[in-house]
């Protein structure tokens, strides 16, 4: 029964992630004339409608998105076409860009606002570490830090002259530091000046790819059940940082997939998306949140990819057309539409595929 609200719950956080996307077009339509038909969450055939505004509001079985179908729009049959004033093709191909941009940027939007109401609320500690007091937890044994003098429970104050506020400040003081580098800290009421001499080591990022980096051997004083708090205009900060963080992340990864820098099995499907929202369920409503908000990011950055018949590619014929000043040719549109559905059709199986050797331990 447990397992079944989680359930629920789940598919709630990825309707409204869908929702919010959809709206995103759907107002912005609406402000150009144009006639949204239905606005749907989900795919497949219709188990709950309703007729409002001027729109029928429907929900479908298949949660792995949604639409809003605009009179003289349809991405089933590409070719559809209405010369009616509040058709979507008989608006200007700028404002058709800008109908399709809203829908990624309604997802971006709702992340930074996700993750506002995470700060308000406050952070626990161990999803935001780097957001911690700049309080040395452990110094690594024969480290650099060790070495020089650096010892747990120090505060750091300044590197190279430089006010430290958060831990995350400390890695790219460090980097961009000469040797040896000056740390000010406080230890028991009073200002100490330490030079540190870092070394340097090789590493794997989360892209798997080898790196080098200047290390001194500390780590963050971590507390069981902390909260981080922050004041308004701190809150805003951590927002803006944690959504420009992963959509500059989740931008990154789809490249290095997409080049083959990085594998293809760790392309992940519905079902891992899922799992991940039952998991989060389970740890607790902010941790829920923090998922809502990496996934609506996900969202907008993916639809905006130039794939036919996702947002990306539909501004693609769009810029096309303000280019050359010509639609491009049914042949070709109907041709790179269907080519985009058998695409998307085949990463979303893919992706399943890749969910059930991961779930099931597969080689």
């Amino acid at each position: 029964m447990e397992l079944i609200i989680y359930i629920f719950i789940a598919i709630l956080a990825l309707s409204v992630l869908v929702f919010f996307h959809e709206l995103g077009h759907f107002t912005v339509a609406k402000l150009f004339g144009v006639k949204v038909e239905r606005f749907s969450i989900g795919f497949g055939k219709v188990l709950f409608k309703k007729q409002w505004l001027g729109t029928e509001w429907a929900f479908a079985p298949i949660l792995l998105g949604g639409y809003v179908k605009m009179k003289g729009q349809d991405d089933t049959n590409p070719l559809a076409r209405s010369s009616d004033p509040d058709s979507y093709n008989s608006k200007k191909p700028w404002q058709r860009i800008l109908i399709l941009l809203a829908g990624p940027l309604a997802n971006i939007i709702l992340a930074f606002f996700i993750y506002l109401a995470i700060a308000m609320h406050g952070v626990p500690q161990s999803s935001a570490i780097s957001y911690s007091k700049p309080v040395i937890g452990k110094v690594l044994k024969d480290s650099p830090a060790q070495k020089a003098g650096l010892k747990s429970g120090d505060t750091i104050l300044e590197i190279n002259g430089k006010k430290v506020k958060y831990w995350k400040d400390i890695s790219p003081l460090i980097q961009n530091a000469g040797t040896p580098i000056i740390f000010t800290v406080s230890r028991s009421g009073k200002v100490i000046k330490i030079n540190v001499t870092p070394k340097t080591e090789e590493y794997k990022n989360i892209f798997k790819e080898k790196i080098k980096r200047k290390i001194v051997g500390i780590s963050p004083k971590a507390e069981d059940n902390a909260i981080i708090k922050f004041n308004l205009v701190d809150a805003l900060k951590y927002a803006y940082n944690e959504t420009k963080n992963a959509t500059f992340l989740i931008s990154k990864g789809v490249s290095k997939v997409a080049t083959g820098e990085v594998e293809s099995k760790n392309i992940s499907g519905a079902i891992t998306i899922f799992d991940f929202f039952i998991k989060s369920a389970q740890k607790g409503f902010i941790y829920l949140l923090f998922l809502m908000a990496l996934i609506s990011v996900n969202l907008g950055v993916l639809n905006l990819l130039p794939i036919p018949a996702l947002d990306g590619g539909h501004i693609v014929f769009n810029l096309y057309e303000i280019i050359t000043r010509k639609a491009p040719s049914e042949r070709v549109l109907m041709a790179l539409t269907m080519a985009g559905w058998v695409f998307l059709i085949s990463l979303m199986l893919f992706g399943m595929y890749n969910d059930v050797n991961r779930i099931w331990g597969a080689k």
